[in-house]
């Protein structure tokens, strides 16, 4: 009881109990928590209704085009600038910043790791935070780092802002409520949310769990957005209408508290005396958002063949290159396979793009055992992949009727660039060592008489 009632003193006056959304990915939106907060007709006016301070936040140059230009105008109880002062240096030696490459003894190799293990010390989000791979350079706004997390505590009195880069968190154990300047978000495993590069927020928990686990993408380049969907026409994979973007919600609170910011790789802290989730209304298109992963529509083939992963592409960010991206947000979901005299799992290949994968829920198709819910795996650049054994097998000699592949979520971060192994990553305990041996089996089957297969 004092726990819940700790938590309920915390909620100030224009936090609203349910979290409420408004549809539509990139829109320009517009939202008040309390009555006439909002200006109308025009951005900073003399005097703001409640004493408010008027505030632009920029997610792009002032110059940059109509169709890409992002902004939001945000109506606070304290301008930004009072939610901080005299940094000072922290650590978190965790989470790493591209370009790193880890002093780990290694050797390159397609790589797979079981779930990381719960803590066993009481860790906040950040605090969780593991940096498996970096890619590309923070510094020149390129590339990306994919980490995984696990925490057992909230963030209470403590809020955390990302100058790298959007954070693209993907849950897989656990439902989290995600705090932003601009309201709150609640996501579940099978959801993912984004928090814009810059934006203040805070984590904390949802439900009852001994562990909350997940995955993050940092995209240090262009913003996500939707991919083009080319001749598949106007509808199917990502709809924008199943994007949420969270309603103006604050935190009215006057107790210390400590913002944190990354800014070039390195951490800095500063303490201040009330929190800065203090946004009583703001309009605009730099913006918060979530994502239900079962609102995705697939398409795929419906006669022979497996197309290309990039039909299950969610979100892009792209880079200067046309048809390049700078990192793929792509899942695996389920969906129904029909194609008729077709090998129906992925393919084996070898890509110029880097896979970094996991596993939400369910069982990958191209992997039989050993990829676990919670479970990571690593495919570099130019380096062979594709379906284990068992899989091979499997999908050679089924019987090749409509088959449904059910409670399943897997998904890829694929960039251009080659991703660089921490070395937490390369000395992880549940790295498994065995992994190149689900191909073992894949022996010489040529007979070389015409016919014989």
């Amino acid at each position: 009881m004092l726990e819940k009632a700790e938590k309920q003193r915390r909620v100030g006056s224009g936090q609203q109990r349910t979290a409420g959304y408004m549809p539509g990915f990139g829109n320009d939106f517009e939202t008040e928590s309390l009555p006439g907060a909002l200006p109308q007709g025009q951005n900073s006016p003399q005097k703001c209704n409640y004493g408010l301070y008027a505030e632009q936040l920029s997610g792009s140059p002032f110059t940059a085009p109509r169709g890409t230009n992002e902004r939001s105008w945000l109506y606070r109880i304290r301008p930004s600038v009072r939610h901080t002062g005299r940094f000072r240096k922290i650590d978190y030696p965790h989470w790493k910043t591209a370009p790193h490459v880890g002093e780990h003894s290694l050797a390159l190799g397609q790589l797979r790791w079981s779930p990381l293990p719960a803590p066993s010390e009481s860790l906040t989000f950040l605090q969780g935070i593991r940096t498996m791979t970096t890619a590309g350079d923070a510094l020149t706004q390129a590339g990306m780092a994919a980490h995984a997390y696990a925490f057992n505590a909230d963030m209470v009195d403590d809020y955390f802002f990302n100058a790298d880069g959007e954070l693209l968190i993907v849950p897989e154990t656990g439902a989290i409520q995600v705090f932003t300047e601009l309201g709150r978000m609640e996501v579940e495993p099978s959801e993912i949310c984004l928090v814009p590069r810059g934006m203040m927020f805070k984590v904390t928990r949802l439900g009852e769990e001994k562990v909350w686990r997940g995955y993050i993408c940092e995209n240090y380049g262009a913003k996500f957005t939707l991919p083009d969907r080319g001749p598949i026409g106007a509808n199917c994979l990502a709809n924008p209408r199943d994007f949420k973007t969270p309603v103006a919600a604050y935190e009215d609170k006057e107790t210390p508290c400590r913002v944190q910011v990354k800014w070039c790789g390195s951490f800095h802290m500063v303490e201040i005396g009330h929190s800065p989730l203090d946004v009583v209304a703001w309009h605009g298109n730099y913006a918060p958002y979530k994502y239900d992963l079962k609102t995705f529509s697939p398409v795929g083939a419906i006669l022979f063949d497996h197309p290309d992963p990039s039909i299950f592409t969610v979100l892009t960010a792209p880079s200067g290159e046309e048809g390049t991206a700078n990192v793929d947000f792509v899942i695996f979901p389920p969906r129904w396979l029909v194609a008729e005299h077709t090998f129906r799992p992925p393919w084996y290949h070898r890509n110029i793009m880097s896979e970094f994968m996991g596993l939400i829920y369910g069982r990958y198709d191209a992997k039989e055992e050993g990829f676990v819910p919670g479970g990571m795996s690593l495919h570099n650049m130019m380096l062979a992949h594709g379906p284990d054994f068992s899989g091979f097998e499997k999908a050679s000699n089924g019987e090749l009727k409509p088959v449904k592949l059910d409670n399943t979520m897997a998904f890829m971060f694929e960039t251009r660039f080659p991703q660089q192994l921490t070395t937490f990553a390369a000395e992880l305990e549940t790295l498994q060592d065995d992994y190149m041996d689900c191909w073992s089996g894949l022996e010489r089957k040529f007979d070389g008489t015409p016919g014989i297969k």
